[in-house]
C-alpha cells in the first residue's frame, strides 16, 4: 500500500542537560502517528540530533512542538559548545523518504518556518531546497559568525534579513533555519591528536567549498572530553561521493601529518546501501550485488502484509482509515481486476494500471487528510478556525478526486468488451466500483456539512453534478 513518509533530523543546541533533552524528545513523542527512531547527544558539540519519521502533517507538528519546547528551555547567551549554531532549535530540514516529493518537503518546511516566526517569534532563514536566496542554499552561508555574529548584524546587515519574521534575535532563543533537503549522512572521524589545527586542514582538503569532494561538507573540531581533534563531516550525496572514499582520503591525508585515525562515528541514521557500497570497496567483493543480503533478498520475495495491515488499521479503535480509505481500496481492487481482464484478453490494461496507482496512492492521502482535521482541531480555539476550515477542504477534495475517477473507471468497464470466462471478474470490478463510489460520495457530503465557505461548497457541488 503506498504510503507517504517524511523525515526530519532537527538539531537542537543542548548536548548536555538531560532533562531539556528528555523534554524535547517527548514533545516529538506526543504527536500521534510519528516515530522518533534515534535520539544522539554529544557533549562536546554540545549538541542533540533527533531523527523521527511519519505522514507530513504529523512530523510537521512534531517538528513545531519539539522547537517550541527548546525555544522554552535553552538559553543560547549561555551555550558553549564546538558546533556552530545559530538558534538554541539550530536547524530542521525536512527530508522525503516514501511517497513524498522534494517539493512537497519544501512546502512543509515552508509552512512549519512560518509558524515558528509567528507563534514563537524566532526569525526564521529557509535552506537547501527551500532557500528563497541562492546565497542561503548552504547553511553555513547563513550560519557565518554564529548566533554572536547574528545578533550584532541582524536588522543592520541587509544579507542578515531573514525569510520569516522580525529582523530581531529571539533574546535567548535565536534564530532557526528550516528547509528541506535530500537524505544526508553526518559523519565524523576522530584522529589521534590533540592539534585542531591538523583536522581543520583535512576539512579544508576534502569539502567541496574549498576544491574538495563534491557533496562533502566539513570543518575541523576539538573533541575536549577526549582530547583528540575530529573531522566533523556530512555527505550530501554518498552514492555520488561514498563513505570510504572520504574516509581514505582522511587517513592519507592524517598520515602525512604523521598522525592516525582512531575511529569514526555516525550521526543519527545511515541507509543501509551507503554500507554496502563502503562494504563492497573494503571487502573487495568479486560478486557483491544487493540481492546477496539476507535481509534484502527476505524483504524482495517475502509475501507482502499489505492487505492485512491495512485490515488491521481498518479495524482499529482510531479514526483512520475509515470509510474513505475503504472506499479508495474497493476502487483499487477493481482497477487491478480490470487490469487482469484486459490483460488476459490481451488488450491494452495502462489505463486500469494507472487508476490502480491512483486510487492505492488515495487510501493514503484520504487518511492524511483527515489526519490533518484532527491536528486543526487540537490548535487552540482562539487561531482554530482557518485551520480546520482549510484542512475540511483537504478532507473533501480527496474523496471527491475518487468519487471522480471511479465514475471514470466505471465507464471503461462498461465498455469492456471481452470473452464470456472472464465475466464473473468483471461483474466484482463494476460491483466494487459502484461501492467505491458510494462510500466516497458519502464522505464528501459528511465533510461538506462542517464547511462554511459557499463559494468551496458550491464549486463541490457542481463537480458531483
Amino acid at each position: 500500500m503506498a504510503r507517504q513518509l517524511v523525515e526530519c533530523v532537527p538539531n537542537f543546541s543542548e548536548g548536555r542537560d538531560t532533562a531539556k533533552i528528555d523534554a524535547i524528545v517527548e514533545a516529538v513523542r506526543s504527536i500521534p502517528d510519528v516515530v522518533l527512531l534515534d535520539r544522539e547527544s554529544d557533549a562536546d558539540h554540545n549538541r542533540s540530533v533527533l531523527t523521527f519519521v511519519g505522514p507530513p502533517a504529523a512530523v510537521a507538528d512534531a517538528a513545531f512542538r519539539a522547537v517550541e519546547k527548546a525555544v522554552e528551555l535553552i538559553d543560547l547567551t549561555k551555550h558553549q559548545g564546538a558546533h556552530p549554531r545559530i538558534g538554541a532549535a539550530d536547524v530542521v530540514p525536512f527530508i522525503p523518504i516514501e511517497g513524498v516529493t522534494l517539493e512537497d518537503c519544501v512546502k512543509l518546511a515552508e509552512r512549519v518556518g512560518n509558524e515558528i516566526a509567528t507563534k514563537l517569534k524566532v526569525p526564521v532563514y529557509f535552506y537547501e531546497a527551500a532557500a528563497k536566496r541562492p546565497d542561503r542554499v548552504n547553511l553555513e552561508n547563513i550560519r557565518r559568525g554564529q548566533f554572536e555574529a547574528l545578533l550584532a548584524e541582524i536588522g543592520t546587515v541587509p544579507d542578515r534579513t531573514p525569510d520569516c519574521g522580525e529582523a530581531r534575535c529571539h533574546p535567548t532563543a535565536g534564530a532557526i533555519v528550516v528547509g528541506a533537503r535530500k537524505f544526508l549522512i553526518a559523519y565524523n572521524i576522530n584522529l589521534d591528536t590533540p592539534d585542531v589545527n591538523i583536522a581543520k586542514r583535512i576539512a579544508k582538503t576534502i569539502r567541496f567549498s574549498s576544491g574538495g569532494f563534491r557533496y562533502v561538507k566539513s570543518m575541523g573540531v576539538m573533541l575536549a572530553s577526549r582530547n583528540l581533534a575530529q573531522v566533523s563531516i556530512n555527505l550530501t550525496d554518498f552514492e555520488q561521493t561514498p563513505m570510504h572514499v572520504v574516509f581514505e582520503t582522511v587517513r592519507r591525508e592524517a598520515e602525512r601529518y604523521g598522525v592516525s585515525v582512531v575511529g569514526s562515528e555516525i550521526v543519527g541514521l545511515i541507509p543501509k546501501k551507503a554500507l554496502e557500497i563502503s562494504a563492497k570497496y573494503f571487502l573487495r567483493f568479486e560478486n557483491f550485488k544487493p540481492d546477496l543480503v539476507l535481509e534484502n533478498r527476505i524483504s524482495d520475495t517475502a509475501l507482502p502484509a499489505g492487505l492485512g495491515e491495512f485490515l488491521d488499521a481498518l479495524a482499529a479503535p482510531t479514526a483512520t482509515p475509515g470509510g474513505g480509505s475503504a472506499s479508495a481500496a474497493a476502487a483499487a481492487m477493481a482497477a487491478a481486476l480490470g487490469s487482469m481482464v484486459t490483460k488476459l484478453a490481451k488488450q491494452d490494461s495502462s489505463e486500469f494500471e494507472s487508476d490502480r496507482l491512483f486510487f492505492t496512492a488515495a487510501v493514503t492521502r484520504d487518511s492524511e487528510a483527515f489526519q490533518q482535521v484532527m491536528t486543526a482541531y487540537k490548535r487552540p480555539k482562539e487561531e482554530r478556525a482557518p485551520f480546520v476550515e482549510e484542512a475540511l477542504h483537504g478532507a473533501a477534495l480527496v474523496p471527491l478526486e475518487v468519487y471522480e475517477h471511479a465514475s471514470a473507471l466505471q465507464a471503461r468497464l462498461d465498455r469492456l468488451q471481452i470473452p464470456a470466462k472472464f465475466a464473473s471478474d468483471l461483474a466484482v470490478a463494476k460491483a466494487l466500483t459502484i461501492a467505491a463510489k458510494a462510500g466516497a460520495l458519502e464522505n464528501v457530503r459528511i465533510n461538506l456539512d462542517s464547511i462554511k465557505d459557499d463559494e468551496f461548497r458550491s464549486a463541490v457541488e457542481d463537480r458531483l453534478s
